[in-house]
Order: C-alpha cells, then structure tokens, then sequence
C-alpha cells in the first residue's frame, strides 16, 4: 500500500493547475483536469482539439498555432524569416516566394544535434574537464609541496648567505688583525729600542758631568767622544692601516675590499626571468705590496709521485700515490690513519662524501669499482659498465657522486657520468647532468661542482678546463692563454672555493690559475717554491693543499 507521500509523487497534474490530470489533448499535447477541458476549448476556440481520456492519449508533436491565420498550425519553417508558419502564410503571404522546410523534419533535425550535443558533452568534453580538473588537483598539490621545499630552501641560503658575509668580515678581521700584529710588533720594537738608547745617552751625559768634576788627569784624558753615532735617529719604522674601501648603494651593489681580498653583493634585474636575483661574487685583484699569501705548512710525504689527495675538514688531507695504499695525515705532517686497499698501482682517484666516508676507484686491469670505506673496510659502491673503467672521483654538494670513465676496448673515449645514491641505497645513473664526451687519452679527469652548480673538468688530454652548467651545456673553456706563461697550460687538480673561484694546477709553470666562476683569469699563484703542483685540494677554512707530482711535497696555503 503506498503511503501518502508516494502516492502523491505518482499522480500527474493538469498543465493549467494543481488538479490532478483525466484529459489529454493530443492537437496540443496537454494535460487536463475536467474543470480546464471547457477553458482550454474556449481560449483556443479557432483551432479543433482532440480531447481523449489521459490513458488514451497520444505522444505526437504539437504543432505552434498562426500568429496571422487564427484557427491555423503552423507546418513549416521559413529559412529567410527564421520563423514558424501556417500554410496560407505560404500561400498568400509575404513568405510566398521563401524558401521554407518541414517543420517535423526541421523538429527531428534538430533532435538528431541535441542527442549528438548530449553523447559528445558525456563522451568526450565532460571527461576530458574531468580529466584536467584532476590534473589540476595534482598541481595544486605539487606546487603546494614545491612551494613549500622553496620556502625551506629560501631559510637554508639565508642562512648560509649570512655564513658566507661572516666569512667576508672574518677575513677582513682577520687580515686587519694580522697586519695590526705585525705593525705593533715592529713599533714596540722600535720603541723599546729608542727608550735605551735615551737610557744609554742619559748614562753618558751623568758619567761626563762626572768626570768634568774630577781632578783627575788620566780621567779626562780617556775620554772618547760616542755622540757620532747619536746623531742620527735609528730608522724610522713607517706603519699603515690596511686600505679598507667600502661601496654602498643600498637596493644596488655592497662591496667591502681589503688588500687584495674584494667581495662583492650584487642586486640585479634578469629580464628574461622577470625576477629579482641577488648574487655575492668575490674578486681577486693585483696585490698590495705588504699582503701576501701565506704559507702555513709543508708537509713532506712519502708519495714520489703524489698524484691525489682531499681535504677533510680543517687541518687533515687523504692523499695517495703509486702503490696500494692511501694515508690520511695532519697539517703537521702526522699520520693518522692509512688503508690498504687492492689496487696494485694505487687508486685512480679519491673523494670524500657527504658523511666523510672516502670514496677511491679501482686501477686494477679493469678497473671498474668504486670502494667506499666504512669502518676501515672497503665495499663496492658502484660497478661501471662493462667495457668502461672508473677514474677520476667527485662528490657533489647533493650527495651525487661524478666518475670519470673511459673506455678501454676499442678507444680511449672519456666521458663523466653522474650517479645517484637513493635513500634506500638504490643506484641511479643522471643521463642529463654531464653530457659531453672529453677527448681521447690516458690522464684522468679531475673534476669539482662549483657554488653555482658548474661542473669544472680539469682535461689533461686536451689541456684545456672545461665548466659545463647544470644541464650538461658547456659554459666555458680555459686553456691558460690569458695567463700569458712561457711554457703550455697543463692543468690536473681544480678545486672551487665558496665564492665560485675555479683554482687549477699547472705542473709546466710551477704556479696555479685562478679564474672567476664565469671564466674569467683572475691572477697566477705562484712564488710558493713547489716544484710541478699536480695534486689539490681545498679545507673547510678556504685554505689550499698543494701537492708536488714529483717530490710528495704538500704546501698549506693561506690569504691567496
């Protein structure tokens, strides 16, 4: 039994009121109740209906009735009026000579674009708004997440832009301090020695007023005359503040420079990115007579030839040479631990990574390997391709590791590959981070990422540093000729320090290139009096090791 609420959802009311429907019209194609049977005649009185009970009825079109010819359905549709008309219209009046089509198949035409209309918006137009609106979702979520690591990112380089502008005013504090040491040091000196040498004279004048007092002859006649050489003031100690020149034009550029240390804020506009981009740059110009780099150390090795080593933090080094062996010492030459690995001839290269661990590759006959040790024990970390041989090491600022290989069947082809260690310990090879093949030859690539993300290759093969950008696009390359030295640019160890300066090593001229991170020649170090620089490294404190090829000698410099 229904209830009263669903019976009233079943009952069907007349079209002209609540009532509920008994009638039908099929020339109308309306519903009726008995009371509106009688209006619905007598409003429309010209035209015939076909009353019928509403179970008899009939579903046909309703024809529109004649605006012109009252008692008339229209039939047909004019094409030039865009308009519905009767017959006598078509007939005999203003739309005789018009071109017109049947009103039914004009009905079912547009029918048939409705239900086309209706699969198409189902079919395809409402799915593919689906499809985009969860493409959008997706977005929303990862720009959400990308915004949310920017942000982090952005508080990390705040951070460190204030660790790298401690840097540049401890630098400055600290060449202020070293030049003050040194200038009260030789004033005090001097000062001391001006106070006795008025002690000494005040002595001689007491001892002659003495001896004009005596009766003594031999006493007088002994007397030697010493004010000669207290006529002249003993040499003049001169003393200067070191130079300190500042730029500041807030909004635009901040430059301090001391010496021949010169640090650089700089604010600019890149149009192509529509953004604001702020960048620290250092620069090293002519020296100032009085600063000069300093040498803090010389460490003589056991390694003859020293082909590699790597800092580890502040005052220690990794280095090796030809044999099996890798020995880690202190700024005092000490030992303080050593491996021995199986590689008969020495490793081709050495890095350290992230957590300290040291990473070496492998120079047996295939080469192939590189160890990571742990615990004073190696493990195989990455095995190259079959046909290709590790060799130079780098461990990225992202934890990537850049290896050097080269092909050792059918040429001697070097190219850099850039590996990837996921969390879960799983080796990924980056195809895009360096994509250029080096020339053919036996040295080994040593390489260093730059602040800017660069990759810096020093090419012996080629003679020739090459920096390729984040994308694998080579930047720039240098071949020393800006140097202007008397013997060929043979480069090896490159190292980069925190404000993007490219230093490398130049075995044929005994003296190291310091370039800007754009390529740019800065200025030769040399005068360390090191014999054939190969080997180079960099510590925590900006301070460069520089190993002889053929002596093992290391020599710690400072202030460079």
């Amino acid at each position: 039994m229904a209830t009263s609420k669903s019976w009233a959802q079943d009952v069907i009311t007349c079209d002209f009121c609540d009532k509920a429907t008994q009638q039908f019209c099929n020339s109308c194609q309306v519903s009726l109740c008995e009371t509106c049977v009688r209006k619905h005649r007598h409003e429309l009185k010209a035209v015939s209906h076909d009353i019928v009970p509403f179970l008899e009825r009939k579903i046909q079109l309703a024809f529109p009735l004649c605006r012109l010819h009252p008692g008339q359905r229209c039939e047909v549709h004019c094409k030039k009026c865009k308009t519905s008309i009767c017959v006598k219209c078509l007939i005999s009046g203003v739309h005789k000579e018009h071109g017109v089509e049947d009103l039914a198949e004009r009905h079912e035409c547009r029918r048939r674009q409705i239900e086309a209309e209706i699969v198409e918006f189902k079919a395809e137009i409402i799915p593919q708004y689906q499809r985009e609106d969860a493409n959008i979702k997706k977005s929303l979520s990862k720009a959400k997440i990308e915004f949310s690591d920017f942000e982090k990112e952005n508080k990390t380089l705040r951070r460190l832009w204030h660790e790298e502008v401690d840097k540049i005013f401890n630098k400055v504090d600290s060449i202020s301090q070293s030049t003050k040491n040194r200038n009260m040091k030789a004033l005090q000196s001097n000062h001391v020695k001006i106070r006795k040498l008025i002690h000494e004279m005040n002595e001689r004048v007491e001892e002659n007023e003495r001896t004009l007092k005596t009766n003594k002859l031999s006493k007088v006649d002994s007397y030697k005359s010493i004010v000669k050489k207290y006529r002249e003031l003993p040499e003049e100690v001169t003393w200067k503040i070191p130079n300190l020149t500042f730029k500041m034009e807030p909004g635009k550029e901040l430059g301090i420079e001391i010496g021949d240390f010169k640090a650089t804020l700089t604010h600019r506009i890149q149009a192509n990115l529509l953004r604001t981009v702020s960048r620290l740059t250092l620069r090293l110009g002519d020296p100032i007579p009085g600063v000069k780099f300093q040498i803090v150390a010389t460490i003589s090795t056991n390694y003859q030839p020293l082909i590699g080593m790597v800092c580890v933090g502040e005052e220690e080094v990794w280095v090796h040479g030809n044999d099996n062996t890798i020995t880690r010492i202190d700024i005092h030459g000490s030992m303080k631990n050593k491996i021995t690995t199986s590689c008969k001839y020495g490793p081709s290269g050495i890095s350290i990574t992230q957590q300290m661990e040291l990473l070496y590759s492998d120079n047996d006959c295939f080469g192939r390997t590189v160890k990571v040790v742990k615990d004073g024990n190696s493990m195989t970390l990455i095995t190259t391709p079959h046909g290709w041989k590790a060799r130079g090491l780098c461990c990225t600022r992202s934890g990537d590791i850049l290896i050097h290989t080269r092909e050792t069947f059918h040429s001697l082809m070097n190219k850099i590959v850039c590996y990837r260690v996921e969390k879960n310990g799983q080796i990924i090879v980056d195809e895009e981070r360096v994509k250029r093949c080096f020339l053919e030859g036996f040295s080994t690539l040593c390489m260093s990422e730059n602040c800017n993300g660069d990759v810096c290759v020093s090419d012996t093969n080629a003679k020739t540093v090459v920096v390729v950008d984040k994308k694998g696009k080579t930047r720039f390359q240098y071949d020393g000729t800006p140097a202007k030295r008397k013997k060929s640019f043979y480069p090896n160890g490159i190292v980069t320090d925190s404000f993007g300066n490219i230093i490398v090593t130049d075995a044929n001229n005994d003296c190291l290139h310091i370039l800007n991170e754009n390529g740019h020649f800065l200025k030769c170090l040399d005068d360390f009096e090191l014999a054939k620089p190969f080997a180079l490294s960099i510590d925590r404190d900006g301070k460069l090791w520089v190993g002889s090829h053929s002596t093992g000698i290391i020599k710690v410099i400072d202030n460079w």
